[in-house]
């Protein structure tokens, strides 16, 4: 769709990587790309003028891995995570019934088995659910518990015990395409709107899902606010090679959408105790599980490679980590890690020399700074090693892993500035880094807004980067920061009303 060209009147530009204008400036965007930026620049006859008064502006933010339609069905599922035993979250769930219209599916999310003493049943989710199908997701999404009338509508063996893993993950895409046709796609327009009014412009979306279809009907249905790259898992790899497609293509000519990476679960999550580690658990002798040895990835990694695919390998234990970076190695793909959570210093140094990126999500502390220290107090200091990363020379970029935490920058910058959201000290504070740091990482490899950037810009209401004294003053200010208008491609996909041209 052609716009406008814009032009941006007073605007105080941000520094990322390279210096910025000394004062207020005006920038014009014509095509989707920045054309011109100076102090005594002048609208054009058609531009389109925006009054920025002064106003911060920074290069549009990027999340680097969303589930996005989990993450838009979540932000209206029953949110049970206040349970602190299987028991509340059941009597949650009991008195939400009566709200659910008739033949619809109850969705809830929000439980971490790392937090209860005792695993849920589905016998005590059938006592109180009958015949309606139920499906509570956990919050780390690694986990389904249904009910019996779920797991027979899905196709799936009964049991008394919830899914974790590789059986959960068989009915994950089914159980979003079932919420989808039950919210009638409501919630993915209000998920892209409130991307966009935290000053997002594009995500790399690893959801479970076929990854042209879903896409191409979105964009069918106006639903063009972000850029997105959208991965592909193993099962629909075979398909992609045979169209011919691979990361970087289009999904439809011209637009917002492309084939992102292959992305690849290689271990579990730490909440769910599956995070393949070097050494076992506290408290017991298990070290987690791997989805795919050392060979699996290879063959994966070689098929991507083959066929122009970069690989997004989801590590969270250390060894899970390692274990990705042999098969980087050996095959000489391109892409990423997926998380690194837990790395030994060995292995930051291997994601240097390979220019492997680390894709991390820095809120990911905040839940699991407790859980943490319970289950890796031995290897505590080694969890989000972000300043560990970037001194090593490490591309490192952020995301949310959405609906785990939320779609919000502004709340993953704090994150990796301070590594505390409470009353409590920073957990290992030589590993965080500063707000021009977490800024780079949130900008999609963006430099300072200059002539020939894209125009994918943000307007805030204050400096994020203006000294604050200690790393807690700056979270705090980073946090508070206000979107006044958010542009993608020259495009304003959100405006204050006192901004809107």
């Amino acid at each position: 769709m052609s716009v406008s060209p814009l032009f941006l009147r007073h605007v105080r530009v941000v520094p990322v990587r390279a210096p910025a204008p000394a004062g207020p400036t005006s920038l014009r965007v014509a095509n989707g790309t920045v054309v011109a930026v100076g102090a005594d620049l002048r609208p054009e006859p058609g531009d389109r003028v925006v009054e920025a008064d002064g106003r911060w502006a920074i290069p549009g933010l990027w999340d680097q891995h969303v589930h996005f339609t989990q993450w838009a069905q979540t932000r209206t599922r029953l949110d049970v995570s206040p349970a602190q035993d299987p028991s509340e979250a059941v009597e949650i769930i009991r008195r939400h019934l009566p709200s659910v219209a008739e033949g619809d599916w109850l969705f809830a999310f929000g439980f971490r088995l790392a937090d209860w003493r005792r695993e849920p049943t589905v016998a005590e989710l059938d006592a109180v659910t009958g015949g309606r199908p139920v499906v509570v997701t956990s919050g780390d999404a690694h986990t389904g518990w249904l009910n019996s009338a779920a797991l027979t509508a899905l196709g799936a063996p009964l049991t008394d015990r919830p899914l974790t893993e590789a059986p959960w993950f068989a009915l994950m895409a089914d159980v979003v395409q079932r919420n989808a046709a039950q919210d009638g796609g409501q919630s993915v327009a209000d998920a892209m709107a409130a991307a966009s009014s935290r000053g997002v412009v594009g995500v790399v979306d690893f959801e479970w899902a076929e990854p042209l279809s879903t896409w191409r009907e979105r964009l069918e249905q106006g639903l063009d606010a972000l850029w997105v790259r959208s991965a592909v898992y193993p099962e629909y790899l075979d398909d992609m090679i045979a169209t011919g497609l691979r990361t970087g293509s289009s999904v439809t000519p011209g637009g917002p959408v492309t084939v992102g990476p292959l992305k690849i679960i290689s271990d579990g999550s730490l909440n769910t105790r599956t995070a393949y580690c070097h050494e076992p658990y506290g408290g017991g002798s298990d070290r987690g599980v791997q989805n795919h040895d050392r060979a699996d990835l290879i063959e994966l990694l070689t098929r991507a490679r083959s066929a122009g695919f970069r690989a997004a390998v989801h590590a969270i234990g250390d060894a899970a980590a390692h274990e990705a970076l042999a098969a980087f190695r050996a095959t000489g793909a391109a892409g990423s890690i997926e998380h690194a959570q837990l790395l030994t210093r060995g292995d930051i140094a291997q994601l240097a020399e390979l220019g492997v990126r680390a894709s991390v999500q820095p809120a990911h502390l905040l839940d699991d700074r407790d859980v943490t220290e319970r289950l890796w107090a031995d290897r505590a200091d080694r969890c989000f090693p972000w300043r560990g990363l970037l001194d090593a020379g490490v591309d490192l970029v952020f995301g949310s892993d959405a609906p785990v935490a939320p779609l919000d920058p502004w709340i993953a910058m704090a994150a990796a500035v301070h590594r505390s959201a409470d009353e409590r000290s920073p957990w290992n504070p030589a590993e965080a880094i500063s707000a021009g740091e977490a800024l780079a990482a949130s900008v999609d490899g963006a430099d300072t807004l200059a002539v020939g950037q894209r125009g994918d810009l943000v307007l805030l209401d204050r400096d994020p980067l203006e000294p604050r004294g200690g790393s807690g003053a700056v979270a705090a200010h980073l946090r508070a920061v206000q979107v006044e208008a958010t542009m993608r491609a020259g495009r304003l996909t959100y405006a204050a009303a006192s901004l809107r041209p």
